[in-house]
C-alpha cells in the first residue's frame, strides 16, 4: 500500500545545493499515488533542470498553490533513500547546522545524483570453451593465456570485474579470445553470475580474553547498545568482531564496519570474506563510479551480508541492518572535512539508535570523548589487555637526537639496529607522518620560507616532480630562482619527507628492497593491494610509510619500528596534541613483533625527557588518558 493519500498534493523536496530549506512542489495527480519519500524526482528550479529528493508529501504550502511549480517526472517507484536513512540524513543536516539537500546527496552514487535508473545494467559473463591445442594458438599472448586459464578454474563463468581481480585491465584479453573462438560471453544482471565462493575458513581457537569479551557483548546483540571494545595492538579485536558478526549474518540481517582509511580495507576485506565468502562488499572513494553503484545496488537489494568501507559507506542504504562496527574509532580520518562536515562516528551511533542495533567501537587507543561516556555509564567497555597467540608487546626506546650524529634524518642507534634485524631477515617499518622530500623551501641568507599564495600554508618540497606542492590547498608551482624577500639564490629544502628518507635508505642499505607507502607512491588504483601483499610476502625489507600504514596492518615479520620523528606534535596549539601524539606512537609502535618474533621501536626525539613520552615508555595509553 502507498504510503501517499489522494490528499498529498505537494512535495517537499531536497535540492543538492547551498541553500539550507527544502522547496515545495506540486505533485500531478496521475503521481499522486506513486510518489513517496525518499524517491527521486526531475524538477525546475529557477531555469535549470535539477534532480531531487522528496522529504515529505503535503496537503498544503506556505506558499499559493498557484505560484508552485509542477514536479516534471518521477524517477523512482520505490524510493533510494529508505525511511530510516533519510531520518539519519534530516538528524545529521540538523545536528552539523548543514543544507539538507547536499546531506541527502552524499549518499548516492553520481549516476543517481544525475537521474540515472536505479536498476541495474546487465554485465558480461565470460566463460572458457573447450578447445585442443589452447597453448600453442597463445604461446606469444601470454596475458590472453593467464585469462583462458582463470576462466576455465571457473566453469559457470566470471564478470569482467571477477577476471580484473587477478589480472589488471583483461578487456583487451578477453576480446582477443572472443574472437579466436576460445571464450564466449552473455549477459546476466550484477551479482547473479555462477562463481561459486570459496570455502569459508575455520575460526581459530580464541583467547580467554577474547571469549570473555563475546559472552559480554553478544547479550546485547539484539537492541540498540553502545560497546568499546578496547584491546591493545594485536589482540585480535578483528576476530572478535567476526564472531560478533556470525550470528547476524546467520539470521540473514546486515552488517556495516566502518574504517577511517582506504588502506585498511583490503586487509579487513581480506579477513571478512575468508570467513564469509560471498557475503563481502567494498564502498570507498577508491572505486570508480560503475564500482560504487554495483556496491551501492549490492546493499540496498540485501545482496550483501557486510557492507566494509570508508566514512562514506554510513550514507548506503542497508535494509535489513542488524550491526554496526567501527574499526580504530580514534582516528581523525573518520571526520570529513569538506562540504558537509561530519564525525562517521558519531552518525554511525545515530544510525544504531534509529535502527535500534547495537554498534561497537573498536580501538587500542581510544579517543578521549569515547572514554568519557564510558566513564560516564552511556557506554559500556570490553578490555582485550593482551596480544593474542604468544606474541608480546614491543620494547620501546627513546633515542636523544641531541647527542647523535644523523644521516638524513637517522640516527646512527636506529641505523645499528636495522642492521641487526635485517641480518636476522626480518623486516623494518620506518614512520614519518610527511610525504614529499622536504617540508620547507628555506632562504638560508634572510630566512624567508616560500608559502601558498593560495592558502598561506608552507609548500612542500616534491623532488620527484621538481616542483613545490601544498599539502593543504592542492596548489603547485615551480620553485623560484631567487629569494622572493631578498633576491638571493639562497633557497634551499629544509627538513626531512617520506621521499628523502627514501634515498638516504637506498644509499644506507643498497642491497635491500625498499618500498614507500604515501599518497604520492600510492596513486593508482591497485598500487596499495600490490605493495601489501608483496610487504607480506616479504619482497620488501625495508618499509617506508605514513599514517597509511601506522594502524590496523598485520605483518608478521615486522620486527623493527622506527618513528623518525615525534616532536612536531609535542608543541602543537591543537589542543588534542597531546592525544593525537600517544594515539600516533602507540598505534605505529603495534606494528612491531606481531609474529613469533620479540618487536623493538625507536622513537627519536629532541625531547627524551618529555612527560607524555616518559610516560608511554613506562606506562602505556591509559595512564596518559586517565590523567
Amino acid at each position: 500500500m502507498s504510503s501517499n493519500s489522494p490528499s498529498h498534493s505537494i512535495a517537499e523536496i531536497a535540492l543538492p545545493t547551498r541553500v539550507a530549506d527544502s522547496f515545495d512542489y506540486r505533485i500531478n495527480a496521475s503521481d499522486s499515488n506513486a510518489l513517496q519519500p525518499g524517491c527521486r524526482v526531475r524538477i525546475e528550479f529557477g531555469r535549470r533542470q535539477m534532480v531531487g529528493v522528496v522529504i515529505k508529501l503535503k496537503t498544503g504550502s506556505d506558499f499559493p498553490a498557484e505560484r508552485l511549480k509542477t514536479i516534471r517526472q518521477v524517477i523512482d517507484t520505490q524510493p533510494v533513500i529508505p525511511a530510516k536513512l533519510l531520518e539519519l540524513m534530516q538528524r545529521g543536516a540538523a545536528y552539523y547546522h548543514h543544507p539538507l539537500g547536499e546531506v541527502v546527496f552524499t549518499g548516492l552514487p553520481k549516476r543517481l545524483r544525475e537521474g540515472a535508473s536505479a536498476t541495474a545494467d546487465k554485465v558480461a559473463i565470460w566463460t572458457a570453451l573447450t578447445l585442443d591445442d589452447q597453448a600453442s594458438l597463445l604461446k606469444r599472448a601470454p596475458k590472453q593465456l593467464a585469462v583462458l586459464r582463470q576462466l576455465q578454474a571457473s566453469p559457470a563463468g566470471l564478470a569482467t570485474s571477477e577476471v580484473s581481480k587477478a589480472i589488471p585491465a583483461p578487456n583487451d584479453a578477453l576480446r582477443a579470445l572472443e574472437r579466436k573462438g576460445l571464450v564466449r560471453k552473455h549477459f546476466q544482471q550484477p551479482g547473479a553470475s555462477g562463481h561459486t565462493p570459496s570455502p569459508a575458513d575455520s575460526a581459530p581457537k580464541l583467547t580467554t580474553e577474547q571469549q570473555n569479551a563475546l559472552a559480554a557483548l553478544l547479550p546485547n546483540n539484539n537492541a540498540f547498545a553502545v560497546n568499546l571494545l578496547d584491546g591493545v595492538t594485536g589482540s585480535g579485536k578483528t576476530e572478535v568482531y567476526l564472531n560478533l558478526v556470525a550470528p547476524v549474518i546467520a539470521e540473514h540481517h546486515q552488517v556495516l564496519v566502518l574504517v577511517p582509511e582506504i588502506s585498511l580495507t583490503p586487509q579487513l576485506v581480506a579477513r571478512f570474506s575468508a570467513r564469509f565468502p560471498g557475503k563481502v562488499v567494498s564502498y570507498h572513494s577508491g572505486l570508480n563510479e560503475t564500482e560504487k553503484f554495483t556496491a551501492w545496488r549490492q546493499a540496498a537489494n540485501a545482496e550483501a551480508g557486510i557492507v566494509l568501507g570508508t566514512r562514506s559507506a554510513l550514507f548506503l542504504p542497508i535494509p535489513k541492518l542488524g550491526y554496526i562496527i567501527i574499526d580504530e574509532e580514534h582516528d581523525p580520518s573518520l571526520k570529513q572535512g569538506e562540504g558537509f562536515r561530519y564525525h562517521a562516528r558519531d552518525l554511525a551511533i545515530f544510525r544504531g539508535q534509529i535502527d535500534d542495533i547495537p554498534v561497537l567501537l573498536g580501538s587500542a587507543t581510544p579517543s578521549l570523548e569515547t572514554l568519557a561516556n564510558v566513564e560516564r555509564g552511556r557506554y559500556g567497555c570490553v578490555r582485550l589487555t593482551h596480544r593474542a597467540g604468544d606474541a608480546h608487546p614491543p620494547a620501546l626506546h627513546l633515542v636523544d637526537l641531541k647527542r647523535q650524529n644523523l644521516q638524513g634524518g637517522l640516527s646512527q642507534t636506529l641505523i645499528d639496529k636495522m642492521h641487526s634485524h635485517l641480518e636476522r631477515h626480518h623486516q623494518v617499518l620506518l614512520f614519518l607522518n610527511r610525504r614529499g622530500y622536504a617540508p620547507a623551501m628555506l632562504c638560508h641568507e634572510c630566512g624567508f620560507l616560500v608559502d601558498c599564495p593560495r592558502c598561506d600554508a608552507h609548500m612542500t618540497w616534491h623532488a620527484s616532480h621538481h616542483a613545490l606542492h601544498c599539502h593543504h590547498c592542492g596548489h603547485v608551482s615551480k620553485p623560484p630562482q631567487r629569494c622572493p624577500d631578498c633576491g638571493k639564490a639562497a633557497l634551499q629544502p629544509i627538513g626531512a619527507g617520506t621521499q628523502k628518507i627514501e634515498d638516504v635508505i637506498h644509499a644506507c642499505f643498497p642491497e635491500n628492497s625498499v618500498i614507500r607507502i604515501d599518497r604520492d607512491s600510492m596513486r593508482h588504483k591497485h598500487a596499495l593491494d600490490d605493495a601489501l601483499r608483496e610487504i607480506r610476502e616479504g619482497r620488501h625489507q625495508i618499509i617506508i610509510g605514513t599514517q597509511m600504514l601506522a594502524k590496523g596492518h598485520d605483518f608478521p615479520n615486522i620486527t623493527l619500528v622506527g618513528m623518525i620523528e615525534v616532536d612536531q606534535g609535542l608543541f602543537s596549539s591543537d589542543f588534542r596534541a597531546a592525544e593525537r601524539v600517544a594515539q600516533q606512537v602507540m598505534q605505529v609502535s603495534g606494528r612491531a613483533g606481531r609474529g613469533k618474533h620479540a618487536g623493538e621501536v625507536v622513537i627519536q626525539t629532541m625531547q627524551p625527557e618529555h612527560p607524555l613520552l616518559q610516560t608511554l615508555l613506562h606506562d602505556d595509553y591509559r595512564a596518559i588518558t586517565d590523567g
